[in-house]
C-alpha cells in the first residue's frame, strides 16, 4: 500500500491571525513548501459523521482573490459531486449558483478578456 502526507505550516502573528501559510506533499515533486494565501480543508469523521472545517486566510489576501478562491471551490465542489453520485440535477443547480457567483463577482468576465 501506499501512503501520502500533507503538511501544512501556518504562521500567527501575536493575535493568532495568520501571517503566512505554506503546503508540502511527500508525493508533489516539492523541493521546499508552496506560499498560500488561503486554505479551506473539510473533513469528514467516520463515525460521528461530523464535518471539521479549517478555513483560513492570510492578512494580504485581497476581497477579489477571496472570490477567486471561493469561486474555483465551488466549481470544484459541484464537480466532485457529480463524480461521486452521479446526481445529474443536483449538481447542476450547484453549476448555476456557480455561474451565479461567478458573474456577480466578475470572475467569468475577467476570464473572457
Amino acid at each position: 500500500m501506499h501512503s501520502s502526507d500533507i503538511s501544512i505550516h501556518i504562521q500567527l502573528d501575536k493575535d493568532r491571525v495568520p501571517e503566512k501559510i505554506e503546503w508540502k506533499a511527500s508525493d508533489a515533486n516539492q523541493e521546499f513548501p508552496a506560499d498560500s494565501k488561503s486554505v479551506f480543508l473539510s473533513l469528514l469523521d467516520r463515525d460521528t459523521l461530523d464535518t471539521s472545517t479549517l478555513f483560513l486566510w492570510t492578512k494580504d489576501l485581497h476581497v477579489a482573490e477571496m472570490d477567486r478562491k471561493v469561486y474555483y471551490a465551488l466549481t470544484a465542489l459541484a464537480d466532485g459531486y457529480y463524480r461521486s453520485t452521479q446526481n445529474t440535477a443536483l449538481a447542476n443547480e450547484m453549476r448555476r449558483f456557480v455561474q451565479y457567483f461567478g458573474e456577480k463577482t466578475g470572475i467569468l468576465s475577467e476570464e473572457k478578456k
